[in-house]
């Protein structure tokens, strides 16, 4: 990256410029690599994995605090999460222009690369783009809530790492995790797998481990990842007495009442929320009873979240498509 023509920057590690034209400033912090321009602009070239807190000596009512940039740049493929963290420290303010930069064979296509920075509130500049700091050109705003979205696919199709992708650009995210607890010792791939989302997670995301999806969704601000659907159901039969051997009478209208509650509270969230579930009937037909109910419920499940969703996305082979 080149500054007015005068010096270079090749990353936020590396060694800063000896010589500087008048009026020009280069400091290493917490955040990364901040130059201050003649013209009162401030840049930051940020830091991987730059800090989510603000400086100590940051004042919580300051609407332009001294550490907030005009521009900043960001590996965004290296790590996408910094784009959240920087909001939440207050370095990316509303007036701040984040700039995604990386775009490499990591991302299979200019095209992801472009959409992934769109939904972080990036622009994504071409190589050799010019850049003015403020720029001329703004960044499309990111989604806001209330707005919902609803991301299906099969097992392993990544639908889960899309809908955290999604989010990594927001400063406050709860992650609602409505399957079971991990057991290491009844489950040990159960566990595992907890384990490898909670390690994809940015630290500042809270986490509610709850069936109570209702609860949750009617609190909400900010933003939401809901993962899954397919858990919350199954917990949700389980207590309204669909698995027991002798299932009462009232199981199937009860659990219509929690399905028909959960979908009018999706439609009422004032949240940016992203929801997971999973795509069934596409496959081998559920060789039980348990399994064809499961399958049906789900469904009916879906389709009712969707006509209710902002978006709807079905990932397969880690590639997403927007449906219509």
């Amino acid at each position: 990256m080149t500054v007015d023509g005068a010096f270079s920057l090749s990353s936020s590690d590396s060694p800063l410029p000896r010589r500087l034209p008048a009026g020009y400033s280069v400091a290493r912090t917490a955040y990364g690599v901040r130059v201050d321009g003649p013209d009162g602009g401030r840049l930051l070239y940020a830091r991987p994995g730059a800090p989510c807190a603000p400086p100590e000596d940051a004042g919580p009512d300051d609407p332009s605090p001294a550490h907030q940039v005009d521009l900043v740049v960001v590996d965004a493929v290296e790590s996408p999460e910094t784009i959240g963290a920087l909001r939440r420290a207050g370095v990316v303010g509303f007036t701040t222009a984040v700039v995604a930069v990386g775009g490499d064979h990591r991302v299979h296509s200019p095209a992801e690369f472009a959409r992934r920075a769109r939904m972080w509130g990036a622009l994504a500049p071409s190589d050799g783009q010019d850049l003015t700091c403020p720029p001329s050109t703004w960044p499309p705003p990111r989604v806001r809530g209330p707005y919902r979205v609803l991301i299906t696919g099969g097992a392993r199709s990544g639908k889960s790492a899309e809908a955290e992708r999604r989010l990594l650009g927001e400063p406050d995210v709860l992650y609602l995790a409505a399957g079971p607890a991990p057991d290491e010792a009844a489950d040990p791939a159960w566990a595992r797998r907890v384990a490898a989302h909670r390690e994809r997670r940015p630290p500042w995301w809270r986490t509610a481990e709850t069936l109570d999806a209702v609860g949750v969704l009617k609190e909400a601000r900010g933003a939401v990842l809901f993962d899954c659907l397919g858990t919350w159901l199954a917990g949700t039969m389980a207590e309204c007495g669909m698995w027991d051997e002798d299932a009462p009478a009232s199981a199937a209208d009860a659990l219509a009442a929690r399905v028909d509650e959960l979908v009018a509270v999706w439609r009422e969230c004032g949240a940016h929320v992203v929801a997971v579930t999973n795509e069934v009937g596409s496959g081998v037909v559920p060789a039980t009873v348990s399994g064809g109910l499961f399958r049906d419920w789900l469904g009916r499940v879906n389709q009712l979240l969707s006509a209710e969703s902002e978006e709807v996305l079905l990932a397969t082979a880690g590639r997403v498509v927007r449906l219509p």
